[in-house]
Formats: structure tokens, C-alpha cells, sequence
């Protein structure tokens, strides 16, 4: 189990029945990066994983 695995639960288990936008994220992930600037890449790098989840060509 990753470390991470602890705080995607804590989500699942705490948000698990909501329903959110696309848009709601993406403002989520924005103010975390303005608060937290040393994660811009990670937050980019998940960012772009899920736009492009569909995408064949990779």
C-alpha cells in the first residue's frame, strides 16, 4: 500500500456518495496548487492522466 492509498481512502469514505464536475475539480486542483506550489507538477501530471484516460493512442 502506497502512503497515498491512506488519503484516497479517507476521500472515497468521506465523498464516496457525492457527485462532483469535471469543473469542481479542476477549481479543487487549482487552489491547491496555488496553495501548495510544490506540487504543480503532480497535480498537472494526475490532471493530464485523467484527461486523457480515453485517448487509444497512448
Amino acid at each position: 500500500m502506497y502512503f497515498t492509498d491512506r488519503g484516497i481512502e479517507e476521500l472515497v469514505q468521506r465523498r464516496g456518495e457525492e457527485e462532483v464536475s469535471l469543473g469542481w475539480l479542476g477549481e479543487r486542483l487549482r487552489e491547491f496548487v496555488d496553495l501548495n506550489p510544490e506540487f504543480e507538477t503532480p497535480v498537472e501530471r494526475l490532471a493530464t492522466w485523467l484527461a486523457r484516460l480515453d485517448d487509444e493512442d497512448e
